[in-house]
């Protein structure tokens, strides 16, 4: 069957890190059975990597068009590494996929991490007389493992990463072959050409989401955690929460938002869009002497859909904790249990030098990072802290404790929304009044707080938003709807501003200086507060 991932996306290593692909322009049996053996070891807990063979490399680089394989020597290939297979300590098997690119045909070595380790190989694996060693990965090259090192893996031997291991209370069946698909499309997979042609086990046996013998095949974690559609069923509390808090966190008034759950891809997506919908906005600055306007984001969307990518890749799912995410005007806190691993000093996440020694879903990132929804291991709070720094932002927030329980990310607002309103409206309350599971938490914390902040409230439109937001300094009603793009006539006034008189949202501050036409508004001391 064709390989799982994007060829394409393998040779310009968009879907997988550089560190973990090696090209070969020839087949070279000694080095690549040491490369064999140091990803399957995977030291780092980053899932092992891939050998490509008949791809000349150029710094790193896959160079194009490929040298490419005849047909001859690929069959001898796979005859001679039945035998090599067996000399790696424990038996070790990669599995092997005959690409098409350029017009040549390629070999593709999967090696994920093994459940064996730790393994060892022949230094020379085509010598007479062979001495073993164990390898690793260092950085984009295969090295032999030092004393503490072969001490620290033979401590991870039968050390499984969480979503990697079978999961014995669920079956085949509730796998989607469905979400498989869907996966596969999106990705640009040749799999998913042929996978009408298989049963299901055979897809997951193929993407190594099985595991026992072939009369109880069980799917392994990754493969629930992706492709089911409540996964929360095998994981407890696989879902994210978010609350909103209008007059600050120390303020009893908050709305709570349906839970939003599904397949961990579906959970990024979904609580991306909340977010975007809600609570993001775009200022345009004009700039003097410059035809180019500034455009910056209370909170910039990159930043967010990284922060929300890494609480579901990097949470701990054996625990019984959400994600959890609190909105308040000052901030967006995200929240997951399971922090990060030791190796990662405080300092570390001041600096942005992130290098942890130990990944917990190492498989879960694999299929994040196909789907694009996550940058890759390692890059997550560099890349928050430098689409902060581009949008003018502060600096962010990185919190844990000693025993490593938690990991608390705060992204703040940019200060030139500081004052701006973003207010609950009636829709919204009945969104949250509706929220599963949550009648007494919205009765006891949101109904006094609703009453005191928005007790004459009305259903504001984007486009009044829009207008409290503006007037948070004395505006005239022609520089309102032309702020609004929208004609000064009396039907857009009663429209549009007279509700939010009546409702004491906005009030007049110079009511008898200034012709109707030019009268200023200006936000109400007893508008609700954000």
């Amino acid at each position: 069957m064709p390989l799982h991932v994007n060829i394409e996306d393998l040779l310009n290593a968009r879907s997988v890190e550089s560190e973990r692909l090696e090209f070969k322009e020839g087949w070279n049996p000694d080095a690549i059975y040491r490369s064999i053996c140091a990803f399957a070891n995977d030291f780092e807990n980053v899932g092992g990597g891939y050998i490509l063979i008949g791809v000349k490399e150029e710094s790193g680089i896959a160079k194009r068009p490929v040298v490419g394989l005849s047909a001859s020597k690929i069959a001898s290939i796979q005859k001679e590494m039945i035998g090599y297979n067996n000399l790696i300590n424990p038996v070790y098997h990669p599995k092997l996929f005959i690409e098409t690119v350029d017009g040549q045909q390629i070999l593709v070595i999967w090696v994920p991490g093994g459940s064996n380790r730790p393994y060892e190989v022949p230094e020379q694996i085509t010598a007479k007389q062979k001495r073993y060693s164990y390898y690793v990965r260092r950085y984009a090259s295969s090295a032999v493992a030092d004393m503490e090192t072969q001490q620290e893996l033979i401590s991870l031997a039968n050390q499984i990463p969480f979503d990697d291991r079978s999961n014995q209370y669920a079956s085949i069946d509730d796998i989607s072959m469905v979400l498989i698909q869907d996966h596969l499309r999106l990705i640009g997979s040749k799999l998913m050409e042929t996978s009408d042609q298989h049963t299901k086990t055979e897809i997951l046996e193929q993407m190594l989401l099985v595991d026992g013998p072939p009369e109880h095949r069980f799917p392994r974690n990754v493969a629930l955690m992706m492709f089911n559609e409540h996964p929360e069923k095998f994981f407890p509390a696989t879902w994210v929460d978010v609350v909103y808090f209008p007059r600050g966190e120390g303020e009893s008034e908050f709305l709570e938002y349906p839970r939003i759950t599904g397949p961990v891809p579906t959970l990024i997506r979904k609580t991306l869009d909340l977010l975007k919908t809600n609570f993001l906005k775009e200022k345009v600055i004009k700039q003097a002497d410059k035809a180019e306007a500034i455009r910056i984001w209370n909170y910039p969307y990159a930043a967010l859909e990284e922060a929300v990518a890494n609480a579901l890749f990097h949470r701990d799912y054996q625990l019984r904790e959400q994600v959890e995410i609190r909105v308040s005007p000052e901030s967006i806190v995200l929240l997951n249990y399971g922090g990060p691993d030791r190796s990662i000093r405080q300092e570390d996440f001041i600096s942005g030098r992130i290098r942890p020694r130990r990944y917990r879903n190492r498989r879960l990132g694999d299929f994040l990072k196909e789907l694009d929804l996550t940058e890759g291991r390692a890059t997550g709070i560099p890349s928050i802290k430098r689409v902060l720094e581009r949008n003018g932002s502060p600096e962010p927030s990185f919190r844990t404790d000693n025993e490593r329980t938690f990991f608390e990310v705060e992204i703040f607002c940019h200060s030139a929304f500081k004052n701006d309103v973003i207010l609950i409206d009636d829709a919204q309350k009945e969104v949250a009044s509706n929220k599963e599971g949550n009648r007494d938490g919205n009765r006891d914390g949101n109904r006094d707080g609703n009453r005191d902040g928005n007790r004459d409230g009305i259903l504001l439109s984007p486009k009044q938003k829009e207008i409290l937001n503006f007037c948070q300094n004395p505006q005239s009603r022609a520089d309102i709807f032309d702020h609004l793009g929208i004609s000064n006539q009396p039907k857009n006034y009663r429209l549009h501003i007279l509700p939010l008189i009546q409702a004491g949202y906005i009030t007049l501050t110079e009511p008898d200086k200034l012709s109707s036409k030019y009268q200023k508004y200006q936000t109400s001391n007893t508008a609700p507060a954000t």
